[in-house]
């Protein structure tokens, strides 16, 4: 288990990479940034970028309306 801070809150959790995290919370890949440790993670590098200990993510989901 790691444990990492998530848009602001903490939060354990098995190692994975940022596409997995995603996966797990039924978040749509095409409406999302994610931000890691102050840096943009692009949608490329998501399978092969691995959380670790103490990191701190941002993901900002895009939501349409009108």
């Amino acid at each position: 288990m790691i444990n990492l801070l998530l848009n602001g809150e903490k939060e354990s959790r098995l190692a994975g990479s940022v596409l997995d995290l995603l996966t797990e919370k039924r978040l749509a890949p095409e409406r999302v940034v994610v931000e890691l440790n102050g840096s943009i993670v692009k949608r490329p590098q998501w399978q092969e970028t691995i959380l670790r200990e103490g990191d701190r993510l941002e993901i900002v989901c895009f939501v349409g309306g009108g």
